[in-house]
């Protein structure tokens, strides 16, 4: 029966993220563990090929609410999280997917560290980063979305909002970069 309900489940979430038939989720109404969309169009890449896999969605909501929330995360998938949870948890969701981007592309830069939680712990980057640890998230709502964002970040499912973004501050401060502005998203403006 349980294999029942969760395969009917599984095609009302395809249903909505094919053709968008219900609005956004807010981050609140996001569930620990969301079922993936099947039947969802799909693009697969064999490991260690030059794309990841690709799912389509009709919106960012319905790609997060798509993921899969694993009882335990690697550490990879920690660090973004929390980067993306302390960084902009009240942020729209396409900010919180440049504040991932952000990272990633750092990682891929050649000028900070190549692994992501060599970049979020990286010295004086990270506000919320003290003594080179990174505090706990709390386990609620926003963590659970920060998680499905960090996932749809690391899979390549929705296009990158910072567009290759490499850093990126709030609106209420204005450290005087001398980088290229890319955009603004929310309350943080991006730079590369």
């Amino acid at each position: 029966m349980h294999s029942l309900v969760r395969a009917v489940a599984s095609a009302i979430l395809s249903l909505v993220a094919i053709f968008g038939l219900a609005a956004p989720a807010a981050a609140s109404d996001l569930p620990i563990h969301a079922v993936p969309a099947l039947g969802a169009t799909t693009q697969m890449t064999l490991a260690g090929g030059p794309a990841a896999s690709t799912l389509v969605f009709s919106s960012l909501a319905a790609a997060v609410s798509a993921q899969v929330i694993p009882d335990a995360s690697d550490k990879d998938l920690a660090c973004l999280a929390g980067a993306v949870y302390f960084e902009s948890h009240g942020e729209p969701l396409l900010g919180q997917l440049a504040v991932a981007k952000v990272i990633l592309n750092r990682t891929r830069s050649g000028r900070y560290p190549t692994s992501i939680c060599g970049v979020v712990t990286q010295r004086s980057q990270f506000s919320f980063v003290h003594g080179g640890a990174m505090p706990t998230a709390p386990a609620n709502a926003h963590y659970r979305t920060a998680l499905a964002i960090a996932q749809v970040a690391l899979t390549n499912i929705w296009e990158d909002p910072s567009e290759g973004a490499l850093s990126f501050h709030a609106r209420r401060v204005s450290p005087g970069w001398a980088m290229k502005r890319v955009k603004t998203i929310g309350n943080h403006i991006f730079y590369r």
